[in-house]
């Protein structure tokens, strides 16, 4: 093992040894990290702005100390001084590798800038929100009726709209005075009452007949991403979706990594819960801008999110998540201030509405998952699958529903992929292999041509190709299955075996070569026998949730899948299948919900009776726990063949044919990371 310091860049997972001196900048160019730079190093374009994160990281097997780079200098002092740096930021070009070291790569310093694709789904939704605009006209102030202005407000909502008690904040009465006097003694508040409150509390105040609109954000805070949808609270309209990266990535990729920075770094859970508020105050902000609307216009706020996420969100620490019994603070929905939780760009009376857990890890995501698409009303037996770093499952139907929770790890995201990015402008998302030629072609995202079609080089020009991202990974290993390039076990064969030069040597394993631009200065982007891996375990445990909840159910079959979440919107039915991602069903009855956590949010956000109603239902869906159930083990060991080892897929095998090829021939039986062990005598 090398002597010097370890770099590790997240999000992208890309790690290197780089000698003491080394520029942050440097070390990103050399491994690919996409870190931006256009003054060549100099101090001056501040592009490369990056995190670094000290203390202890399991997952990458590090340690960080103080001193881990050097030390602030007088470029970024200048820069400091002149445009300023966010509070922990430094340049790329200036730190230099001092010591092992974390470092993250915040989205605005990004080259190739995440598509966060949570698009919001058409949906018909009753609109009955909790927050209204009323017009009223108040009694003007009489000496001989000694009341407050805020006491005939309340009057004056009782006798023209039947509106019991009224509260307001110190802030909103600083307003109520000079918006009477002039709106002349009329205006328009926005009056906020949940499901379970007794009263309601005035929201925002406006002179006169106002039709300004007001706006709610329905925000699903996944591990990887943190996606919103800003609606409007009149017609329930989404005005603008977008997303971006969960800064929390820097401290670990999955939620069980988060878990341990928070148990072995003294406030790490603080350190976390600090960085996801900011990202979401950064993600208002700009969504408001995107929107056309000024952010106090949002008042209000639903949020959906798994259980380590609710609890970093809400400032508790998560470290009872990540030991059996699993046991949340409180798993009951929540209504609260948005100012408490430290939400300060959006209206600073804005209300926020979290929905409740399931169990210890199966969350709020889960259970708008089950809001939108309503397992508990369907007659036949459906099984729902939320893919993303930690996928939530619900199998059920009229009789009975059945939710459990599975780590699939981040490779479904691109990450832990040698050639793997997020989903960018310049990623691979779409493959075919032929499978006589064994040739590729493929898609990137920025352009709708394939790869040997007219027009694609020019398509590409700005954004080149730079990696492959999620689905695309999931569509490489289907494809060379599907393409005798692979064989059960996930082996990659070599040139002879394999019938194509694109096959290559790589250690004691072979890859397959997806695109060479090495020569031109360019990425060489292959699928290695450790990506196959990464993908055999994310899809094994993906599968063995599914399977778990069948068993529990007494079914062998279900009637029809349902993939939600982006990637379920992104991957084609026959590769999650060729994979062996799900159990086995006729391809017509597999359909993609897309961002179905986020339509539930949307639908909590519009429908306050929907929030009474889901409150309900999570306490009638049964929780099965993967973590203490033997018999995920044998289903995951069993789902690391590709499609599986036992479940013959005839619906599968109707549609294709998987050619019967082994590579694992003349050193002993594959041991599931690629190595052979040898058979004793």
């Amino acid at each position: 093992m090398s002597s010097d310091p370890l770099v590790v860049f997240t999000p992208s997972g890309k790690r290197g040894y780089f000698p003491v001196g080394t520029p942050i900048l440097t070390a990103a160019r050399q491994l690919g990290v996409d870190l931006d730079s256009v003054c060549g190093g100099r101090g001056i374009c501040s592009k490369c702005q990056i995190t670094p994160s000290y203390g202890e990281f399991p997952k990458h097997g590090v340690t960080v100390r103080d001193g881990a780079l050097s030390e602030w200098n007088a470029v970024e002092q200048r820069y400091q001084d002149k445009r300023g740096l966010k509070e922990g930021r430094r340049l790329g070009c200036q730190a230099t590798v001092q010591g092992d070291v974390v470092i993250d790569v915040p989205p605005e310093s990004q080259v190739h800038r995440q598509v966060v694709r949570k698009a919001a789904t058409a949906r018909t939704i009753t609109m009955d929100p909790a927050t209204h605009l009323y017009f009223v006209a108040v009694e003007e102030p009489d000496m001989h009726e000694p009341t407050g202005d805020l006491e005939r407000l309340q009057r004056a909502l009782k006798a023209q709209w039947g509106i019991g008690e009224v509260t307001a904040d110190l802030s909103l009465l600083a307003k109520l005075q000079p918006a009477l006097r002039k709106g002349e003694w009329k205006v328009t508040v926005a009056l906020h009452k949940g499901h379970n409150d007794t009263s309601h509390r005035i929201l925002e105040i406006w002179p006169g007949y106002s039709e300004e609109r007001i706006y709610g954000l329905a925000i699903d805070l996944g591990s990887t991403t943190i996606a919103a949808h800003l609606c409007d609270l009149r017609n329930g309209e989404v005005k603008a979706s977008s997303g971006l990266m969960n800064p929390q990535i820097r401290f670990g990729e999955d939620l069980m990594s988060r878990v341990s920075y928070s148990m072995m770094n003294p406030g790490g859970d603080r350190e976390m819960t600090a960085a996801v508020r900011e990202a979401i105050n950064d993600l208002t902000r700009s969504i408001a801008a995107e929107g056309g609307i000024e952010p106090r216009q949002i008042v209000e706020t639903v949020f959906v999110c798994n259980p380590v996420m609710h609890h970093l969100l809400l400032g508790l620490d998560p470290v009872e998540l990540g030991q059996a019994p699993f046991a949340l603070t409180t798993s009951d929905s929540l209504s609260l201030p948005a100012r408490e939780m430290g939400l300060d760009a959006m209206n600073p009376r804005a209300q926020v509405y979290i929905l409740p857990c399931i169990a210890g890890h199966v969350g709020a995501d889960c259970a708008a998952v089950a809001l939108s698409e309503e397992p508990g009303k369907s007659e036949d037996l459906v099984l729902i699958v939320d893919v993303g770093t930690n996928a939530e499952i619900l199998l059920g139907n009229t009789t009975r529903v059945l939710a459990c929770s599975s780590p699939t790890g981040p490779a479904f995201e691109g990450a832990q992929i040698s050639s793997g990015q997020r989903a960018a402008p310049g990623a691979i998302e779409r493959i075919e292999i032929d499978p006589v030629t064994k040739e590729p072609r493929f898609r990137v995202i920025g352009s709708d041509k394939w790869s040997d079609e007219e027009g694609f080089d020019t398509d590409i020009a700005t954004t080149g190709i730079t990696g492959i991202c999620g689905s695309g990974i999931i569509e490489a290993v289907a494809e060379m299955r599907m393409a005798g390039l692979l064989d059960e076990s996930g082996l990659i064969g070599s040139a002879e075996q394999t019938g194509t030069p694109r096959c290559v040597p790589e250690g004691r394993t072979h890859s397959y070569l997806l695109h060479d631009a090495s020569e031109t200065g360019g990425p060489r982007i292959t699928v290695t026998q450790g990506d196959i891996r990464a993908i055999q375990l994310a899809k094994s445990a993906l599968y063995a949730g599914a399977r778990l909840l069948m068993d529990e159910m007494g079914v062998e079959r279900v009637d029809r899948i349902v993939l939600a979440g982006a990637f379920g919107a992104h991957i084609s039915t026959k590769h999650a299948m060729v994979l062996g991602m799900i159990p086995d069903a006729p391809l017509d009855k597999v359909t993609s919900a897309g961002n179905a956590a986020g339509t539930g949010a949307r639908i909590a956000l519009s429908n306050i009776g929907a929030r009474a109603e889901i409150e309900r239902v999570v306490r009638e869906i049964t929780k099965v726990e993967t973590a203490i159930e033997p018999k995920f083990q044998d289903h995951f060991v069993a789902a690391n063949a590709i499609p599986h080892k036992t479940d013959p897929f005839p619906d599968l095998y109707s549609v294709v044919t998987l050619p019967k090829v082994s590579f694992n021939t003349g050193g002993g039986d594959d041991d599931g990371s690629g190595r052979r062990r040898r058979r004793r005598a």
